[in-house]
């Protein structure tokens, strides 16, 4: 058989060898064979089912398998002189070895290979299954021979596994935090399951299926698992686990592939653990497609057990099936997660108004169903009767079960987008005693602090959700507390880098507004509005942008037009409403800049000290109308900070 010499590498199949400078690359046999397909292939496309069919040809193995293999093998080959990947992905086909290869004869073979050979061997032998047993307690390993094992063997034996067990130990608990002795809970991302069959009719299990297995795993409180929002972009991205795992910031990941046949739905799934590379569990239900409400709870489960998680009795509870719903409207339920999660909301709507109509006493339709509301009234400006929908969904929601995570989040996003961020705060408050490592709910804590002018208590909320989950809410909220504080430059470095969403881009054009770099601030702004002209932010912006323009006209108009949309709809987040009061002031209409800003008071923005500071607002302070406001925000803001800071309020 011939050699092969690529990039760093020199690669024996015969004796089972790859080699770097004489030296040997341990590798696991499965990840050997891969390579030596990818290899013999050359630089054409080596189909996934090609691979799968060559590596494991008498037994079903789920795609992840293959996932974490290649995974492996990009880590131990590194890039190419370019800094390329020797292993490149084609989407949905399958990967390509692009590394340049040069067949070597035999007889070219470099002496100094051969010193190493029967080390890598040893080394190359180790069975996945082996290591797999070793991790998540399999088979018992067969016993020493006694004639081999003196005493100082067995001491020393003894020594390692007491040393092993607290090692497994502190891996499986996440360590410890220094300085206050807490277990620092384990990182998990559930990502959507893949479709192992090209059929758009069972696509929304993908997504749908992960977000029930994160809901479920909400209430653990030794486990920090990444919300749904921030797995939705791998519903349709090549999964290489190294890169998703240090873009969620995770240590384990969940995966899985699902394929449905008439009634008949198959779903394997593989726990990783991300440094080691091993397969902490894996398994396949095959099931009736109308027990699909059992999947959640099994992979729930296993989870728990790969993870050696203790849970507590309201964990545990939590972990139950909940049997109050049909299979039919469980269907409707994950129609409506997938659709929410492609922000067709009105559809979303119609699909979760029909599970709650067929199972009525099933609280997570309910608190999705509020949510759906909540986004369609906000995003969309869809209506104060929207508002009023989703409190109702909420409150049969947590009638149904007080305790429920999801709900509490909503709800109280809701009450602080209202006017209501009194009512937000215990609401989020509780739900930390349940699972204090819960990120989302540090995060919308930290926006209700916000609206209520708590500016330091919310940066500090924020940052602890974002040490949590450094991705929450990346895309769809901002550390806004920094820039009412008048650290600008740490606001923009706290905004994601991404340039395709239009939240993000106001933001960032509002930030550079404020350090008064208006050209690109006008740039930024524009784009916003380029990629959604809809959304309420990037409406003001361009109006903004219109502003540095010197065409105030435009801008006014644009102005008027927001604020008769919100006239009309008696809906608006009283945030955003205090920007449209900003930039009434900087294109000179003072009295629409009074106008909104005292509805903005009155629909619960009331940050005081953010008021008192801030630039935009320079042509109203000589104003009396201007300190009769400012009177109502204090007032406000003060009764606020009593209520639920009343040992720190002498500090502000």
């Amino acid at each position: 058989m011939s050699l092969y010499e690529f990039h760093e590498f020199l690669f024996d199949p015969a004796n089972h060898l790859l080699t770097t400078g004489g030296s040997p690359v341990p590798l696991t046999p499965k990840a050997f064979e891969i390579l030596l397909v990818l290899v013999q292939n050359g630089g054409r496309l080596t189909t996934k089912e090609e691979l799968m069919t060559k590596v494991w040809p008498d037994s079903f193995v789920e795609e992840a398998n293959l996932t974490v293999n290649i995974s492996v093998l990009r880590k131990a080959l590194g890039d190419t002189a370019d800094g390329r990947q020797c292993i490149a992905t084609v989407p949905k086909k399958g990967y390509r070895f692009v590394a340049p290869i040069k067949e070597v004869e035999e007889e070219d073979r470099p002496s100094d290979l051969a010193i190493g050979q029967p080390q890598v061997r040893e080394q190359a032998i180790e069975p996945e299954a082996e290591v797999r047993k070793a991790v998540v307690g399999g088979e018992a390993q067969q016993p020493i021979s006694k004639k081999s094992t003196s005493p100082i063997v067995i001491s020393a034996i003894a020594l390692l596994l007491v040393v092993a067990i607290g090692a497994t130990y502190l891996f499986f608990r996440g360590g410890t935090t220094p300085g206050n002795g807490l277990a620092q809970p384990r990182r998990l991302a559930v990502l959507p399951f893949q479709n192992l069959r090209e059929n758009g009719e069972s696509d929304f299990l993908g997504f749908s299926l992960a977000d029930a297995v994160i809901t479920k795993l909400g209430y653990v409180s030794e486990l920090a698992v990444r919300p749904s929002y921030a797995i939705q972009q791998y519903k349709t991205e090549p999964l290489d686990i190294a890169k998703v795992a240090t873009d969620l910031n995770v240590d384990t990941l969940l995966t899985g592939t699902f394929l449905r046949e008439g009634d008949n739905l198959r779903i394997g799934c593989q726990l990783i653990d991300v440094k080691s590379e091993n397969i902490l569990w894996k398994g396949s239900f095959d099931l009736k497609y109308d027990k699909l409400l059992t999947v959640q709870d099994g992979v729930a489960e296993q989870i728990i057990k790969g993870l050696r998680v203790t849970l507590s009795p309201p964990e545990a509870a939590h972990l139950k099936s909940d049997e109050s719903i049909s299979p039919l409207a469980y269907e409707y339920y994950l129609r409506g997660i997938d659709l929410y999660s492609t922000s067709d909301f009105p559809m979303a709507i119609r699909m979760l108004e029909k599970s709650t109509e067929l199972a009525p006493a099933y609280s997570l339709s309910w608190a999705n169903l509020g949510r759906a509301y909540t986004a369609n009234a906000s995003f969309q400006l869809g209506g104060a009767q929207q508002y009023g929908k989703a409190q109702a969904a909420f409150e049969r929601s947590l009638a149904l079960q007080p305790d429920q995570i999801d709900a509490r989040i909503y709800m109280a996003n809701m009450f602080t987008d209202t006017g209501h961020v009194e009512k937000a705060v215990p609401l989020l408050r509780d739900a930390l005693k349940t699972n204090p490592n819960h990120a989302e709910v540090h995060w919308e804590l930290g926006y209700a602090y916000r609206f209520a002018g708590m500016l330091k208590e919310s940066a500090a909320e924020c940052e602890r959700a974002r040490r949590l989950d450094p991705g929450v809410k990346l895309n769809s909220s901002t550390l806004t507390a920094y820039l009412y504080l008048g650290e600008y430059d740490k606001f923009l470095e706290s905004l994601p880098k991404t340039n395709d969403v239009a939240f993000i881009a106001f933001y960032r054009g509002f930030g550079e507004y404020y350090k008064k770099d208006l050209e690109r601030a006008a740039q930024d702004f524009d784009h916003a509005f380029e990629l959604d002209h809809s959304l309420f932010h990037a409406q003001i912006g361009r109006a903004l942008s219109l502003a540095v323009r010197h065409q105030e006209t435009q801008g006014l108009n644009i102005l008027h037009s927001v604020e008769d949309k919100i006239d009309q709809r008696a809906v608006g987040d009283a945030e955003a409403s205090y920007k449209i009061a900003q930039a009434y002031a900087i294109l000179g209409d003072k009295l629409g800049a009074f106008r909104v800003f005292k509805r903005s008071i009155e629909n619960g923005f009331f940050p005081y000290p953010y008021f008192q500071s801030d630039p935009l607002l320079a042509s109203l302070r000589s104003d009396t109308q201007f300190q009769y406001l400012m009177n109502a925000a204090r007032q406000r803001h003060e009764s606020f900070a009593k209520s639920f800071f009343q040992s720190e309020f002498p500090q502000h």
